[in-house]
């Protein structure tokens, strides 16, 4: 199996303003990602940015870096500028590695492009994990999602689904014993084809509404293969605190 790592990092996080040079145990955030990307089996990892400071800090560790447009509305938009520039076949499969995602074991960027090299109706493969806790299931930065028996997504959202009406109509408190939940993982695969189409598609109102991209692929038709995560992804960063958090888990490490 063949496939590509593409880690767009943006310098311009709302949150977190140049978030992939932030140092984590001495390194700059973008290289604990690259590093793990790199043992993966993947034939190239490219780091895909559009400031010149974090393609600076990339090459001081000799990662393969591509200058893309600061105007794209979205990752994938930068996806399909790499795969162009790179010329890459239609049936390429391109794993999609956030720039903020120190924590993500190897493991599963392999899983997920043999995931969508095992799933050939597949426009998109990703990964989830079970719902353990109330508090993760009510919280709309978890997303979640439900799925048919064949593991095709049937939708994703930041509200609760599914809705154990007999359960939350007298608690929500804590999760029903019967009632499977799970977590989506935003790690993915797509097929370089694929992702030269799905620019084309304009917005969706769905997408819109609960801002998750993957929506768009649905509202086509598009299938989008949900396999369980063969570990856990660890603790991407978003803010402050997540920051604060993972840099405490590499201090224990050492």
């Amino acid at each position: 199996m063949s496939f590509i790592v593409i880690i767009p990092a943006r310098y311009g996080s709302s949150r977190l303003p140049g978030k992939p040079l932030l140092l984590l145990a001495g390194k700059p955030m973008v290289q604990h990602v690259y590093e793990r990307a790199i043992t993966s089996g993947a034939d190239k990892v490219i780091i895909a940015t559009d400031d010149v400071r974090i393609q600076t800090s990339c090459s001081a560790f000799d990662a393969e870096v591509i200058m893309t447009s600061a105007d794209h509305p979205s990752g994938t938009d930068r996806l399909a500028e790499v795969v162009n520039k790179i010329n890459c076949s239609d049936e390429q499969i391109i794993v999609n590695l956030q720039g903020d995602e120190p924590l993500m074991p190897a493991t599963l960027v392999h899983q997920v492009a043999k995931n969508l090299a095992q799933h050939e109706s597949a426009g998109i493969a990703t990964l989830c994990e079970a719902i353990t806790c109330a508090t993760d299931l009510f919280d709309p930065h978890i997303v979640k999602v439900v799925f048919d028996k064949q593991g095709y997504a049937l939708y994703f959202s930041r509200a609760v689904i599914p809705w154990d009406r007999d359960v939350f109509s007298n608690s929500t408190e804590e999760l029903s014993a019967d009632a499977e939940h799970y977590r989506h993982i935003g790690l993915y695969a797509y097929r370089a084809g694929f992702i030269k189409q799905y620019v084309e598609w304009p917005p969706c109102q769905l997408e819109q509404l609960e801002s998750l991209e993957q929506l768009r692929a649905l509202w086509n038709g598009a299938r989008i293969h949900v396999a369980s995560a063969k570990e856990s992804p660890g603790h991407g960063i978003d803010t402050e605190k997540d920051l604060q958090r993972v840099e405490a888990l590499f201090e224990k490490q050492k």
